[in-house]
């Protein structure tokens, strides 16, 4: 008698964070200033910039947070959980109260 494999899943994996936070993908650290100076690997930078990947239900509901998927926006990243989801791990959930601004274009 033959044993079956188990079947490969095709189905995607997402991602909802919970409460007031949002979920995140960290844009790629810069290596170069605007004004052409070298920053060393190891500089840490107190608040870096990403695009909003997704937005708990808390947070698209309170009119306070005019927060939206696929927003620019700068944060802290002091209390950002990383998400080991994809091989990069860019990703990560963020508490709200970090978000220092969000980046719009003027009309």
């Amino acid at each position: 008698m033959a044993s079956k494999s188990p079947e490969k899943s095709t189905q995607l994996e997402t991602i909802e964070p919970m409460g007031n936070r949002v979920l995140i993908r960290k844009d790629a650290d810069k290596k170069r200033t605007k004004g052409g100076i070298e920053l060393p690997d190891a500089i840490e930078i107190p608040t870096i910039t990403g695009r909003v990947v997704a937005v708990s239900a808390q947070i698209e509901a309170d009119s306070d947070y005019p927060i939206r998927q696929y927003d620019k926006i700068l944060f802290n990243p002091k209390n950002a959980i990383p998400v080991d989801f994809e091989a990069d791990n860019q990703l990560f959930v963020v508490p709200i109260d970090d978000i220092v601004a969000v980046f719009r274009k003027v009309k």
